[in-house]
C-alpha cells in the first residue's frame, strides 16, 4: 500500500500544529486533513470499553492477532447502515452513551438481506470480532460515528476489497477498527456470518478456519501504530509530539 502525504493535526489552545507521519490510503492518495481538537478527543474512547460479547464468547485480539467469529457485509456499506442518522446525538467520550452507541452498530442494514442482526437484540455488544466486507466500504457522509461504532460493539478489524477514504481516515484518526484492504477480491463472496477466522497483522494474512481458505491482506502500514496507540492524539502523546495529559 503506497504512504500518502503526511496527516496533520491542528491543536488548539497551544497555538501548534502537530505533523504526523504518513497514513497510507486504501486504494488513493490522501489529500491533507486538518483534524480538530474539538472533535476527536470524544470520539478516541477505545480504551474504555466494557466487556464484549466477542470477548465473553471466547474471540481475542492481542498483538495485533484478531480470532473469533465474522460477520460478513457486500459492497457499497455506507455509513448511514454502520450507525444510523439519528444515533448520532450519542457522544462516544461518555461510558454509557459510547457502549449505547455500539448497541446500534449496523442498525441500518436491510434485514431481508442480513437476517442476522451484528448486535442481538438486547445486548450492547456484538458476538463478531471482524467484519468482513467488499467494495467501497464505508462509503456516504463522513461521520466520524461510524468507525467508533463497530469499535464500541467489540469488532477491532474490517476487511475489506475496498474503502471510501474518509471512513479509513476516520478509523486511523479514531483508533477503533484497523480498517485492513484484501490483496484479492472474492472473501466476501466465499465467508459466510459466523465463520470462525484469524486475522494476523504481522503477516498479514486472514485465516478462515471453517473454510480452510487463507486471504492475503496488504499491509497497514504506518497507520498500525497510530490505531494500536488509540488514534492521532493519542499516538501524539505517546510518541511525544504533544504534551501528556498528566503534564499538559
Amino acid at each position: 500500500m503506497a504512504a500518502a502525504p503526511a496527516l496533520s493535526a491542528a491543536v488548539a489552545g497551544a497555538a501548534a500544529t502537530v505533523a504526523l507521519p504518513p497514513i497510507p490510503a486504501p486504494t488513493t492518495t490522501f489529500r491533507r486533513a486538518l483534524v480538530s481538537r474539538h472533535r476527536l478527543p470524544t470520539l478516541s474512547c477505545r480504551r474504555t470499553r466494557p466487556l464484549t460479547a466477542a470477548a465473553a464468547a471466547g474471540n481475542s485480539s492481542s498483538s495485533g492477532v484478531f480470532h473469533g467469529e465474522c460477520f460478513v457485509v457486500g459492497d457499497n456499506i455506507d455509513t448511514d447502515q454502520i450507525i444510523p442518522a439519528e444515533h448520532l446525538t450519542l457522544v462516544p467520550s461518555k461510558p454509557d452513551e459510547y457502549r449505547k452507541l455500539g448497541s446500534f452498530a449496523f442498525a441500518g442494514l436491510p434485514s431481508a438481506a442480513y437476517p442476522t442482526p451484528f448486535v442481538a437484540p438486547g445486548e450492547e455488544s456484538s458476538r463478531y470480532a471482524v467484519i468482513i466486507g467488499g467494495a467501497n466500504f464505508g462509503c456516504g457522509s463522513s461521520r466520524e460515528h461510524a468507525p467508533v461504532a463497530l469499535g464500541a460493539a467489540g469488532s477491532r478489524a474490517v476487511v475489506a476489497e475496498s474503502y471510501a477514504r474518509i471512513f479509513f481516515r476516520n478509523s486511523v484518526a479514531t483508533g477503533e477498527v484497523y480498517p485492513l484492504e484484501l490483496a484479492d477480491a472474492g472473501a466476501c463472496k466465499e465467508c459466510k456470518t459466523g465463520d470462525i477466522v484469524t486475522v494476523d497483522l504481522a503477516n498479514s494474512v486472514m485465516i478462515n478456519h471453517t473454510s480452510g481458505k487463507e486471504y492475503k491482506l496488504k499491509p497497514i502500514g504506518d497507520a498500525g501504530p497510530v490505531i494500536e496507540a488509540g488514534g492521532i492524539f493519542a499516538y501524539a502523546r505517546k510518541t511525544g509530539m504533544i504534551a501528556s495529559k498528566a503534564t499538559a
